[in-house]
């Protein structure tokens, strides 16, 4: 499967898994993700800060002053009703009463609250009844509204003080955090729909009708966009009292300030130690339940709620779809550090446009495009670093292998300059070269294998030779070879090396075949020729090159083992070389010449020395000596 294929593929799963992902979560599955998304949401909001919010609603709290100076809790009626009763004469817009009235009380008090309760626009807290914790969802099936929490029933005020107001329910929605997330703007059950407390407040409030839409809800002509389930997503201003608070005490002791009732929305509601509901939200760890109900209350007289309607779900849907497709095919452009950083990149662009639109009042799902993206880019990560190292020891290993058809010299200047010798060289160079004698015959009477082992370790000791002197083997010859001295550059002693190269070559396939069984060792020989002078070294071949050198010198080395061989002599040496070398003998061996001679094939003499080594011989003398 070629590369482009498998990246195509790897593209049209991670849309398919995004696609699912977000299709699961939509659809009520991996309620884990709430979790998280609510995580992320206490983040933005606290990244967002405190906002100072629309100075349209009061709450008037009761509190633990106001239990301590009544003594109980539930407050009785008639304390209650003289709230109710203040507040009243101070002209509010509407008061909306979020206490359960559901009980009866002295006969009194509840006559008194409920006379109190026809004096001014009233909105009653009612209560949905659900089958468990959480809400369940009507069959889509059933129309507009299918999609409403369906309760089992409602828990409404008591009939002497509904007749006297508007009841709307008062419940809101906690994700898995606890943290009320969204108010439901519309409860049912299975023969009737009711309003939210907030909802049927601000309709008071703005004295403008509502109208149901398919995908969100109408005040007079204002759209009030809501969630697919017709909830209202409700963000904080910041902690307890940043909206407007004040202590139902100070209508007892006389103090409450009318300007902070007059022509204002007000909600009653507990704020009392261990009465009331209380939820945490990202900037406090307990929140009085009227103070969420009054947010809500204040986004949709304000219109400021943040919007999570169907076009931020169809954004949500294109953002766990293309976020992945868009990271997976960076990683496969680049897959080395261009490509994380390209990766990283959009991954930072995408956090920081998801916060900017949160703090612009559009919430954006992240947990969903995180559940989309995060497996598919470390998987395909994974893959590619899997493959890059598979990659990478496959080339090394081939690395490894072309470097035993050239020396570490030549290797080392490829890699610096791969046109070397791309265009021929014409230079001086040193040429050795050295073959076995007898090696034919030899292999007519050993097993194959054994021969293989006694040419392999011939090529060992060339090779390790050749190396240790700065030679380049530029060929094996079957049973020789041909080493030259002066590439990949020309340098000043290439003769004096070749010249050590080709004593030591010599000393060195003496002991070896030396040391093998006489019936091998016994039928073996070498020969050894070597000069200096002009060379032209390039490559040849077109696929498959090699590096070589031609010329009259190469044609004279090779000759010279000819020479050796006829004078009785395992080593020849061109006068050339040794000039070249400046050579002067040594103790431990001795020149004989030079023997003017004619090469075969070529006209004219060359000049030839015959080395011999003497170490051997003069090595017993040397022992006598010391042991005298």
């Amino acid at each position: 499967m070629s590369r482009r294929v498998q990246i195509l593929v790897a593209l049209v799963l991670t849309a398919l898994w995004g696609g699912s992902i977000y299709a699961a979560h939509a659809s009520g599955h991996l309620r884990f993700l709430d979790r998280l998304e609510a995580t992320l949401t206490d983040l933005r909001t606290l990244a967002r800060g405190v906002q100072r919010p629309p100075d349209l609603v009061t709450i008037v709290a009761i509190d633990d002053t106001v239990v301590k100076r009544g003594g109980s809790y539930p407050l009785p009626r008639a304390d209650l009703a003289r709230i109710v009763d203040t507040i009243v004469q101070f002209k509010p817009k509407v008061l909306g009463i979020d206490l359960l009235l559901v009980d009866r009380s002295a006969a009194i008090g509840d006559a008194t609250l409920a006379h109190t309760l026809a004096t001014g626009p009233m909105v009653l807290a009612a209560a949905a009844i659900f089958p468990s914790a959480d809400q369940t969802v009507a069959p889509s099936s059933e129309g507009l509204l299918g999609a409403l929490p369906e309760a089992e029933r409602f828990l409404l005020p008591l009939p002497a003080f509904a007749d006297h107001a508007d009841v709307g329910i008062v419940n809101v929605a906690t994700g898995q955090s606890g943290s009320p997330l969204s108010v439901p703007m519309l409860f049912r059950t299975h023969d009737k729909v009711e309003l939210s407390f907030p909802l049927r407040v601000a309709s008071r409030a703005l004295n403008k009708p509502l109208t149901i839409a398919p995908d969100h809800l109408m005040l007079g002509d204002r759209a009030v966009p809501t969630d697919t389930d017709f909830a209202l997503p409700i963000t904080y201003y910041g902690p307890r009292r940043t909206i407007r608070t004040v202590s139902a005490q100070s209508i007892f002791d006389g103090t409450l300030d009318r300007a902070a009732i007059e022509n204002r929305i007000v909600v009653i509601g507990a704020a009392v130690a261990g009465g009331g509901d209380f939820f945490p939200t990202p900037f406090d760890t307990l929140m009085p339940g009227v103070e969420v109900v009054a947010t809500a209350i204040t986004h949709l007289v304000a219109g400021d709620s943040i919007v999570r309607d169907r076009r931020v779900h169809t954004a949500d849907a294109l953002a766990a779809i293309l976020l992945p497709m868009l990271l997976v095919g960076l990683l496969a452009w680049r897959r080395s550090a261009p490509g994380l950083i390209a990766a990283a990149v959009v991954v930072i662009a995408w956090a920081a446009l998801n916060l900017i639109a949160f703090t612009h009042g559009v919430w954006l799902n992240a947990a969903t495009t995180l559940a989309a993206a995060v497996p598919p880019v470390a998987i395909f990560a994974g893959v590619q670093l899997w493959a890059g190292d598979r990659r990478t020891q496959y080339l090394t290993a081939r690395s490894r292998s072309l470097a035993q058809f050239q020396s570490p010299a030549v290797q080392e200047w490829l890699a610096q300059d791969p046109d070397f010798l791309a265009t021929p060289v014409r230079q001086d160079a040193a040429v050795i070269f050295i073959d076995l004698s007898g090696f034919t015959a030899l292999s007519e009477r050993i097993d194959p294998d054994q021969l293989q082992d006694i040419l392999k370790t011939f090529h060992v000791l060339i090779d390790k030779t050749s190396v240790d002197c700065g030679g380049m083997i530029t060929s094996f010859l079957g049973d020789g070879a041909m080493i030259l001295f002066g590439l990949p550059a020309a340098m000043p002693d290439d003769a004096a090396r070749a010249l050590k190269c080709a004593i030591d070559l010599h000393r060195g396939v003496e002991r070896w075949i030396a040391s093998l069984p006489p019936a091998i060792g016994g039928r073996l020989g070498f020969k050894i020729g070597a000069h200096f002078g002009p060379i032209v070294a390039s490559r040849l071949g077109e696929s498959h090159q090699h590096i070589t050198a031609n010329g009259d010198t190469v044609n004279v080395a090779s000759r010279l083992m000819e020479v050796a061989t006829q004078n009785g002599a395992r080593l020849a040496l061109s006068d050339t070389l040794l000039d070249a070398a400046d050579y002067l003998g040594d103790r431990d061996s001795t020149l004989r010449g030079p023997l003017r001679t004619q090469i075969r094939g070529r006209s004219g003499t060359v000049a030839v020395w015959f080395w011999r080594d003497e170490s051997q011989s003069r090595q017993p003398a040397a022992e006598a000596d010391v042991a005298s």
